[in-house]
């Protein structure tokens, strides 16, 4: 089947299986996987003016997203987007949303005019069965996914779809679900996690962004080290780390996007990092590409 095909069938919203319309289910029967998955990745995302300054992060952005090519869409689970219950977006153009206060005017009006994936995002919402997802016509995209965007892929062209970070269910249930987008990337979607491995706003110092405290320095090479180990349970355990976890993660919504991306990983891929150190004291920039 030629990849024109596959990304049609897609576009009908062929992923989903259970549930869903015969005919549905009979192009995903037809609907040929592709050889190579799409990788999977993790995004330090640090300070919005990433989106519009040239530096150590934002030019590492822009070179994963010249190697990763072209994918057919763009899942993306962000720290800025709790709610009760689980959402997918589902509108046709999703707005750009300034979540920030007090920066440039040019960062305000900065915009990523992605299109959205309304069919993928009711598909995904058919797939997950260890809960109900919800379409959302309201949300769009928030800095945390297109501040990275904007540099991995910045003509803007590739739909862009969210899910939502149910803010009443435990780490471990958040693995669970992300297991069962796996499939998307199997046939071209690009799945996205941005947050950090270590946020702590409150322990932040602007005069040295090249320095890291020690707890934040001791967690984040922790979780490197579970990660190489292939120990997820581990990761998603983190307040088991002691001291330097509680420190690095007062609260969790940056940290839960990193189990959506190692979640979609298969045991045997290759992680590599990219933006590994920490900055301002206590924000970890760390990133990792999966496959």
């Amino acid at each position: 089947m030629k990849r024109r095909t596959v990304l049609t069938a897609l576009s009908m919203g062929a992923l989903g299986m259970r549930g869903l319309p015969f005919s549905v289910r009979q192009a995903m029967a037809n609907l040929e996987r592709r050889d190579d998955r799409t990788p999977a990745l993790f995004v330090g995302h640090g300070s919005p003016m990433n989106a519009i300054e040239d530096n150590r992060w934002s030019r590492a952005w822009a070179e994963v997203g010249a190697k990763l090519g072209r994918p057919s869409a763009i899942l993306c689970v962000s720290a800025h987007w709790l709610t009760r219950g689980v959402m997918v977006t589902a509108m046709d153009r999703p707005r750009t949303i300034h979540d920030f206060h007090g920066f440039p005017d040019e960062l305000q009006r900065k915009l990523y005019p992605a299109p959205g994936a309304p069919a993928l995002a009711r598909t995904t919402a058919a797939q997950v069965k260890t809960t109900a997802v919800a379409l959302d016509y309201e949300w769009g995209l928030d800095h945390v996914i297109w501040s990275v965007l904007a540099r991995m892929f910045p003509r803007a062209d590739i739909p862009v779809f969210q899910v939502s970070l149910d803010a009443t269910q435990s780490p471990a249930s958040h693995y669970e679900l992300a297991t069962e987008l796996k499939v998307l990337r199997e046939h071209g979607v690009l799945i996205i996690g941005s947050g950090n491995v270590v946020h702590n706003l409150r322990r932040l110092t602007r005069q040295d962004p090249d320095t890291g405290f020690d707890w934040a320095i001791e967690f984040d090479a922790r979780v490197k080290e579970l990660i190489d180990k292939g120990d997820h349970q581990g990761v998603v355990d983190y307040p088991k780390l002691g001291r330097a976890a509680q420190l690095s993660v007062p609260t969790n919504e940056h940290y839960l996007p990193l189990l959506y991306a190692l979640a979609v990983k298969d045991g045997k891929e290759a992680v590599t990092y990219f933006n590994d150190a920490t900055t301002m004291g206590s924000i970890s920039m760390r990133s990792l590409l999966i496959g």
